[in-house]
């Protein structure tokens, strides 16, 4: 009841929010500059931040913001992290295209979500899965690294039915105090994605809580070239210096990426972005959408 109270009082400010994300449109280096083709594929990751009732970022001034700036990045498929259930019903209502895939990383709809959203027109899921970063990652909550947060992967499997083409989209969020968890994390993606033993493209998004390039994190999942880092392989870079994380303050250039877009297999990356898009000095989370625009090629 506390939940629905709260959507009723913040439903003015709501309204005033989407009346101005109206007035203003994305500024052009938030919007593609490759013209959409049958076999390219748009795919962001955006940490939402959770649906806080506090001001001044509470989630009904931040909701239009987060329509608006999806809406103009139109992605094809992208995996979210912190999302709670009713924030990302809220999402899919407002972004009537796609349809998502999730489960809450206490269970059920309990905490926060890595969820998968696609463009429901064009992508088929042929099989998801979950499973918890720890010692025992089919235990649902499990944490045994230390890290107080419980931090899980969401992944499906899907046929581009534009393309005849599958894939897999991995979404995670490592934990934001501990290293040694995050390696570990690392470590256990690697290793189940390497169990998959396939030659499908495999794309990995998530917000890593660790800098691209140098964190030990990074360098597990990219060493001997398991994963390629399309910010480091795109053809083009928008954004170049930028943190992915803004912390609801003013745009930071200590390079620090923990936001990554990866992945596996015959995939080509055409560009990149940080989408630093705001309205009024209102970010719509205290993170940047990350984008990549990529192709697969056949494979080898």
């Amino acid at each position: 009841m506390k939940r629905i109270s709260f959507f009723r009082r913040g439903a003015g400010l709501a309204l005033l929010a989407a009346t101005l994300a109206a007035l203003h449109p994305l500024p052009a280096s938030a919007q593609s500059t490759h013209p959409a083709s049958p076999d390219t594929l748009t795919v962001m990751t955006y940490n939402l931040k959770f649906a806080s009732p506090n001001p001044p970022n509470a989630w009904p001034v931040r909701r239009p913001l987060v329509r608006e700036v999806i809406q103009q990045i139109a992605p094809d498929v992208f995996g979210t992290q912190e999302g709670l259930y009713a924030q990302l019903k809220e999402i899919a209502s407002d972004l009537p295209d796609y349809e998502w895939i999730g489960l809450g990383r206490e269970g059920g709809s309990r905490g926060e979500f890595m969820a998968v959203f696609y463009r429901k027109a064009r992508f088929e899921p042929l099989a998801y899965d979950h499973f918890w970063l720890s010692d025992t990652p089919e235990v649902i909550g499990s944490s045994t690294w230390g890290n107080r947060n419980r931090r899980m992967v969401t992944w499906v499997k899907f046929l581009d039915r534009q393309t005849q083409r599958e894939f897999f989209l991995w979404n995670t969020h490592f934990d934001n105090q501990v290293q040694a968890a995050r390696e570990q994390a690392a470590k256990l993606v690697r290793e189940r994605v390497a169990a998959l033993d396939t030659k499908l493209p495999l794309i990995l998004t998530g917000d890593f809580n660790a800098a691209g390039g140098t964190n030990a994190a990074y360098k597990i999942l990219t060493d001997g070239g398991f994963f390629a880092d399309t910010w480091m392989t795109a053809k083009e870079r928008q954004g170049e210096g930028l943190n992915t994380s803004n912390g609801f303050q003013a745009i930071r250039r200590n390079g620090v990426r923990i936001d990554w877009i990866l992945t596996r297999g015959e995939v080509v990356a055409d560009s990149t972005e940080i989408v630093t898009f705001s309205r009024n000095g209102q970010f719509p989370s205290d993170h940047f959408p990350v984008v990549a625009r990529m192709r697969f090629a056949e494979a080898k």
